[in-house]
């Protein structure tokens, strides 16, 4: 009896933040219109999804910096677009933090980092994003805003696949087991029959695969993005710091380039689909 009751309020709860927060039709579409890689979505999927966006909405709290004015098409763009991947993995991968904070454009991070020989450097650089552990999401509008609101990817990318928005809420996910270091965690009721260390050793090699070939391109390359091959534009270069870095940017690839993504790397497209429960490719 008592199960019931906790289901029944649970699912009463549910139904009063679909009803309050749900995203009203004007606004769905013109979030559709704006995300493209959304498109090849079957309606079932769009359904899912935006429920799932109301939820989200629903849970999470949205404040602005340096006076931009929050609007309704920030909170279902980014809603929307930070559900992607857990589609099939539901709203519980992002319990234990609420904020999200949206700046203008491009902001400034302060952090330490130890050279190889042990000394501590304070270095201050510019972000379009930044997800902090237990802490909130933080994103540039410039960098995470739908076309259809004015603004597009930054020209200084080579990749394909940009979209800082999965960027940083893949980091959400691989931080749930600690830091970011390319290996997320994994439920034993969701990825039935995935061995963790196999998978992680699979990833890493990835990495090295990738951090490799950017290694091998000369300098120049890099200044004209058309000259580099096709499997280093599908994935952000940025992926070859770090493993955490590499599993942030394949994300995108693989929501929003996922046809390159398996035809460049089909071993990484599956790790990917085996972790998200998804084949956007088949799409």
């Amino acid at each position: 009896m008592l199960d019931q009751l906790v289901r029944f309020l649970r699912t009463r709860s549910r139904d009063r933040k679909l009803e309050h927060y749900a995203i009203a039709d004007p606004l769905w579409q013109r979030t559709l219109a704006g995300l493209p890689f959304l498109h090849p979505y079957s309606a079932a999927e769009l359904a899912a999804l935006r429920e799932l966006a109301t939820l989200f909405i629903a849970e999470k709290e949205y404040s602005t910096a340096h006076d931009l004015v929050l609007t309704d098409e920030m909170v279902a763009s980014v809603a929307v677009q930070a559900c992607v991947p857990i589609l099939r993995l539901g709203l519980d991968w992002y319990q234990g933090w609420h904020g999200i904070v949206l700046y203008p454009g491009e902001f400034i991070i302060r952090r330490t980092v130890e050279d190889e020989i042990g000394l501590v450097h304070g270095v201050v650089e510019e972000a379009s994003g930044e997800a902090w552990s237990h802490g909130p999401v933080i994103l540039s509008w410039e960098d995470a805003g739908m076309p259809g609101a004015g603004f597009a990817a930054p020209p200084d990318h080579h990749d394909d696949s940009y979209n800082v928005v999965i960027h940083e809420f893949a980091h959400k996910l691989d931080m749930l087991n600690g830091e970011a270091d390319g290996v997320p965690p994994f439920s034993r009721a969701l990825h039935v029959g995935l061995d963790r260390a196999t998978w992680a050793a699979s990833l890493h090699d990835q990495y090295e695969r990738f951090a490799d070939r950017c290694d091998a391109q000369p300098d120049e390359a890099w200044d004209e993005p058309d000259r580099l091959p096709a499997a280093l534009r599908v994935i952000d270069p940025y992926g070859s710091e770090s493993p955490g870095e590499f599993f942030a940017v394949a994300s995108e690839a693989f929501f929003v380039e996922p046809a390159g993504l398996s035809l460049h790397w089909p071993t990484l497209y599956r790790l990917l689909a085996a972790f998200y429960r998804q084949d956007p490719a088949q799409r």
